[in-house]
């Protein structure tokens, strides 16, 4: 499933990134890896507050649909 998906408040763990390469690198120095936890704190129609190894992101809809998470 992708994180995009995920509701205010659920915990899951990231299993794969999607994407160029240059994006999953990106994501992979904000600290989105396979096997990191994730939690969803707050979103809009806009994007997603996520809470990645004790730091708050802020992501848009589009760079979340590439984290895929279970």
């Amino acid at each position: 499933m992708a994180l995009a998906f995920m509701n205010v408040g659920e915990i899951k763990k990231i299993t794969a990134l999607k994407g160029r390469e240059d994006v999953i690198r990106h994501l992979q120095n904000l600290g989105f890896a396979p096997g990191t936890e994730i939690q969803v704190v707050g979103h809009n129609t806009a994007g997603m507050i996520l809470q990645v190894r004790g730091v708050r992101i802020a992501l848009d809809r589009g760079l979340a649909a590439k984290i895929m998470v279970a």
